[in-house]
């Protein structure tokens, strides 16, 4: 592959970055990483009345989440609007294009009765080819792109395959408003050509644009990129994704506890594979990743699939590197700023936790939960499972193995292991007799990590205390 690719991701700041911008944006990624190229961002933010900052701030928070960095500062479309105007005038100066004074009345007697006949609603050309002197006083037009009246306008596809379109079925389309904003169409022609793109990756559902937006290439004079139509996402049902499938923003998913790394492996699988790999590290993706291995049907989103290959995900990185994310989801959750708070000034005791906490979570919401034995305050609350452990017979267990514990040496996961598993040989008991008080004492749950787990986490003192205050309550 060439190494001068360049590729865009180019959402409209209308909302949060959704997962199905979220996997096209992945796309576009790989596929720049993978050609040593650059992958830009712009905002579409033409549509003043739909575009918000704070929309754009949730996009630009989504990709930085999930890790997909860009090349130089983000584009706004609307600033680019005197070079928009430029290029219309030079379409108008060929002949290529034509000021149309159709009001909105006419268009929609037009399209009535095109209706009442049977036919498709487009616009009827009749001005066309009107002399400019008709042109009525006082009145704006809006600017139409000429298209050819015959022939096919032919677009060649990475994934879709060659895609032909009757001319005659794409009218002369707007490509200036009459209040001299320029539509989607154009400007999204221009400005990837400005800015060099190479390949257009988006959703299949702007396959029919990639027709009017190569007769707009073809009139400029201008290079047609690579162009790659991606199938939409559907959920489990097959059905198109909406919010009960999954389809929220990359935010929610942040919320829920996901790794980043995670996201991106089950997105990048979503309508992309390499053979039968299932996890893939991200320089995997980047070195296999190409165009000719994403299919053209709509790929699945099971929340199922995405939780086991989180925990998955979870059980293999790093303790540093889960809790550095572990504090990114507490910084975003509500009502986690206090256990952010206790992480940061007992990283020590967070680390010791890690390997049992993890081996038992999907997701860090699950993770924490777990984890929540470790800040919560002498005397413990106890839920319903921890009390009916800790009745008179547990809590004279407890007694017993608070001695055992407290001349322990060396405070050790071996050491502590072999203790109690004599006391309980020595009492005759089974070893669970004695564990599960000693878990409904340390962590006030009936289920937590490994019991020898939580005595290294929380240390002699704090392990001791909390055992003798159950043994004496």
């Amino acid at each position: 592959m060439a190494q001068n690719i360049v590729t865009r991701f180019a959402p409209s700041p209308t909302g949060y970055l959704h997962i199905g911008g979220a996997r096209t944006a992945l796309f576009n990624w790989l596929l720049a990483k993978h050609g040593g190229g650059k992958m830009l961002l712009r905002i579409e933010d033409t549509d003043r009345a739909r575009s918000t900052q704070e929309a754009v701030d949730a996009l630009i928070d989504g990709l930085t989440w999930l890790e997909l960095d860009w090349d130089g500062d983000p584009v706004s479309q609307f600033s680019r609007l005197d070079r928009h105007k430029e290029v219309v005038g030079k379409l108008l100066e060929t002949g290529a294009a034509y000021p149309c004074y159709a009001t909105a009345a006419e268009l929609t007697q037009m399209r009535e009765a095109q209706t009442a006949q049977g036919l498709p609603p487009r616009y009827d050309g009749r001005w066309r080819d009107r002399d400019p002197a008709e042109a009525p006083q006082g009145i704006d037009p809006a600017i139409r792109l000429k298209v050819p009246l015959d022939g096919n306008t032919v677009v060649t596809d990475q994934v879709q395959g060659t895609v032909t379109f009757p001319n005659k079925d794409l009218d002369d389309f707007v490509i200036m408003r009459s209040d001299g904003t320029p539509t989607y169409m154009l400007a999204v022609v221009v400005d990837d050509h400005d800015m060099g793109v190479t390949h257009v990756v988006r959703g299949d559902d702007h396959l029919t644009n990639s027709a009017k937006q190569t007769l707009l290439y073809q009139a400029l004079g201008w290079d047609i990129p690579v162009m790659a139509h991606i199938p939409l996402i559907h959920g489990p049902d097959g059905a198109k994704l909406s919010k009960r499938h999954g389809a929220l923003g990359a935010d929610a998913y942040r919320a829920m506890g996901y790794l980043p790394a995670a996201m991106r492996n089950y997105l990048a699988r979503l309508g992309w594979s390499h053979g039968d790999e299932e996890v893939m590290s991200t320089e995997d993706m980047i070195r296999w990743f190409g165009l000719e291995a994403v299919g053209k049907s709509p790929s699945r989103f099971d929340v199922k699939k995405l939780e086991n290959l989180n925990g998955l995900y979870m059980r293999s990185t790093a303790d540093t590197e889960l809790l550095k994310h572990w504090k990114v989801y507490l910084a975003h959750a509500e009502g986690g700023q206090p256990v952010l708070d206790w992480l940061s000034a007992n990283k020590a005791i967070a680390l010791a936790a890690l390997p049992g906490l993890k081996e038992r979570a999907k997701t860090l919401v699950e993770l924490t939960e777990s984890a929540s034995y470790l800040w919560r305050q002498r005397p413990l609350d106890l839920d319903d499972k921890a009390s009916k452990l800790l009745d008179d017979e547990g809590r004279a267990i407890l007694g017993a193995v608070h001695g055992v514990l407290e001349s322990v040496p060396a405070w050790e996961a071996d050491a502590l292991e072999e203790a109690v598993k004599a006391h309980a040989a020595e009492r005759d008991l089974k070893l669970g007799k004695v564990a599960q008080p000693l878990r409904a004492a340390l962590t006030g749950r009936g289920t937590s990590p490994g019991i020898y787990d939580v005595l290294i986490a929380l240390g002699r003192e704090e392990s001791l205390a909390r055992i003798k205050d159950q043994a004496a309550a």
